[in-house]
């Protein structure tokens, strides 16, 4: 259990921080003394290459998704089996119920992993 807990613990860390990787530093102001107009480009420069940090917030959507199915797909799997367990004749209409949850709880974090890259792109 402490594995697994150490291996859970790391894909989280991963996932939610991989983002960083995304996040661009700007150009720094050159020290010296410029003309006013080359001046004000070098503002807007870096203005414009400053870090949004876009990607970190990225990263951490994909990676809450990603662990939100997954634990939610693991609840969906334990309370079928417990309803097997109590009720055998039923098993088929629990498999298809388990099933067609699972697969909606997959397609909402896909949503939210394709969305969480899309913003990473375009942001």
């Amino acid at each position: 259990m402490r594995t697994m807990s150490r291996v859970a613990l790391a894909a989280f860390l991963f996932l939610t921080l991989g983002g960083l990787a995304l996040a661009q530093s700007g150009t720094p102001i050159p020290p010296s003394k410029l003309e006013p107009d080359v001046q004000k480009q070098a503002v807007e420069r870096q203005a414009a290459g400053t870090p949004r940090y876009t990607g970190a917030g990225a990263g951490m959507g994909m990676g809450l998704a990603a662990i939100g199915a997954g634990i939610g797909i693991g609840l969906i799997g334990h309370s079928a089996l417990a309803g097997i367990a109590r009720q055998p004749e039923q098993a088929g209409a629990i498999r298809g119920t388990m099933i067609l949850m699972a697969a909606l709880v997959e397609g909402v974090a896909l949503i939210a992993v394709v969305f969480c890259l899309v913003l990473s792109f375009v942001a």
